[in-house]
């Protein structure tokens, strides 16, 4: 069952004034106040409740926690918070179940990105939690995969290094593990930041 979180006055206040206010930079970036953070118990269901909500359309992207919200395990979802009826609904036919969802109300909760991003001049790298991945830029090659202790880790490098990053197989078909989702997180980035 879902925690209840009900806000105080005051903190109620502080939420609709951010709301409300413009950004401090002006730019079309969202107010952290509106958007929310759903932890989870387990790396399985933070994978499943991101199929569930991307499914059904919904803006979502897997975060780090902030320090202060370090609860299950080491991932969040952040989504728009007025979807918050939208995500309880989907989660809870999926039946899945988070341990909690929570407006971000404060720069101190804002969830931090999974990437590290290393250029090494001929070569990219990219971290996403615990697993990396580096092309080398000339031609887009896999050169190599590390990081995790996952008992998969061996097998997705063999399968990936010295492949193309558009012809290699998308880490999720090969592995299942919270380091194969992590590797997928960074190819991913790495697609996104190397346009084929």
């Amino acid at each position: 069952m879902l925690k209840k979180n009900f806000l105080k006055p005051s903190l109620f206040r502080r939420l609709f004034k951010k709301q409300t206010g413009e950004n401090a930079s002006g730019a079309g970036k969202p107010n952290i106040s509106s958007m929310g953070m759903i932890s989870f118990h387990n790396t399985g269901d933070v994978i499943a409740a991101e199929s569930c909500l991307k499914k059904a359309g919904l803006d979502v992207k897997v975060m780090g926690p902030p320090p202060e919200f370090r609860t299950g395990c080491d991932l969040v979802i952040q989504f728009p918070i007025v979807l918050n009826l939208q995500v309880t609904g989907l989660l809870s036919e999926a039946g899945i179940k988070p341990i909690e969802i929570v407006p971000v109300y404060d720069i101190l909760l804002e969830p931090v990105s999974l990437f590290n991003t290393k250029d090494f001049g001929d070569y990219l790298m990219i971290r996403a939690a615990n697993m990396k991945i580096t092309v080398r830029k000339s031609d887009l090659e896999i050169v190599n995969i590390s990081g995790g202790g996952c008992p998969d880790v061996p097998y997705l490098a063999e399968n990936l290094i010295s492949r193309s990053l558009y012809e290699a197989p998308q880490p999720r078909t090969l592995g299942k593990t919270l380091c194969g989702y992590a590797l997928q997180l960074a190819y991913e980035e790495m697609v996104r930041q190397c346009p084929g």
